[in-house]
């Protein structure tokens, strides 16, 4: 099969093809022709050694049929997305012709969207929802704040919590992408320096929960952002992965104010954390019918994935980007 591998740690440059032996699923595995794949962070995170030793052939979500299901299951020719389940990171990823996929990760789909469609929704959408409504227990009427909302997953956020009945107060560091996220729902748009809480209090927001894609930069200020028995979940480092330095809970962390983390790359398809939970075909009707915005915004050919890698790496992508496969 054709693949795309990490040749060696760096930028966007080491990501080389090459011809793979078609692999072979184990028991418990689904084999899936791979027809789209989405990019994600993670994958640079990944692919510059951030991540440490990972797999050979990155990415970790795709859009494809089944190809063969030693359980018998999945029909061969089974429209499916995968996502995670060690793809990119302990087993070889969707970067590639073929991918093995634990069944767990795997998900039938009878959505009518094309291939580039089904591919941009599976990562940020699961992901979102989880931290929406699995961390955050976000209500129809609260506030939320999402930070970092230009990111794919910041807009799925905004997305969903919109369509939840929610109101959505939206972070981004470009005041160009303020009209971006009022279409998308946002009931306001703040530019984030990095100190929101003063600005919140000035305004008069009161916020229940924050959805924070920045991660660790901000985390101080995100927690002081909510009210008393607030949510604050983090999902993302686009600020950098450098830790909280000399963290107090005393002085750092409000009485009341609830902290969480979802690493959907470790957790998603685990018995904790079933993707049953996350109602994929009602997001994937919604996505059909324009009620959600989850369609991509860019889509390369295979042969194009250096110039992905380089786009998403310099903020371009203004939401999800898909590389379609043969």
């Amino acid at each position: 099969m054709k693949a795309i591998v990490i040749s060696a740690h760096g930028g966007p440059e080491v990501l080389a093809f090459t011809e793979l032996p078609d692999p072979v699923p184990a028991a418990g595995d689904v084999l899936i022709r791979v027809k789209a794949f989405g990019l994600n962070h993670a994958e640079a995170y990944m692919r510059a050694g951030a991540w440490g030793e990972v797999a050979a052939v990155p990415g970790i979500e795709c859009a494809g049929v089944v190809e063969h299901d030693p359980s018998g299951l999945l029909a061969p020719g089974t429209r499916v997305v995968a996502i995670l389940g060690g793809m990119g990171r302990t087993r070889d990823g969707s970067y590639a012709e073929l991918a093995s996929v634990p069944a767990t990760n795997v998900v039938a789909v009878r959505s009518s969207l094309g291939w580039a469609d089904l591919a941009a929704v599976p990562e940020v959408y699961a992901t979102a929802w989880s931290g929406l409504f699995g961390n955050l227990d976000l209500r129809p009427g609260e506030t939320v704040l999402v930070r970092g909302a230009t990111s794919s997953l910041g807009q799925a956020a905004v997305n969903l919590a919109v369509d939840h009945g929610a109101t959505v107060v939206a972070t981004t560091r470009n005041p160009a992408h303020i009209a971006l996220l009022k279409e998308l729902g946002a009931h306001e748009v703040l530019v984030d320096d990095g100190a929101l809480a003063a600005p919140i209090r000035e305004r008069g927001l009161d916020v229940d929960a924050v959805f924070d894609v920045v991660g660790n930069s901000v985390l101080r200020d995100s927690l002081a952002l909510v009210g008393p028995r607030g949510r604050v979940c983090q999902l993302g480092f686009l600020g950098g992965f450098a830790p909280v330095r000399d963290f107090d809970p005393i002085a750092d962390l409000p009485s009341g104010v609830r902290l969480s983390f979802f690493g959907s790359a470790f957790v998603l398809g685990t018995s904790a954390f079933p993707l049953s939970d996350v109602p994929l075909e009602a997001i994937y009707a919604k996505v059909e019918a324009g009620t959600l915005r989850g369609r991509p915004t860019r889509v390369f050919a295979f042969e194009e994935i250096v110039e992905a890698h380089r786009v998403m790496e310099a903020g371009r992508a203004l939401g999800k980007m898909v590389v379609t496969v043969g």
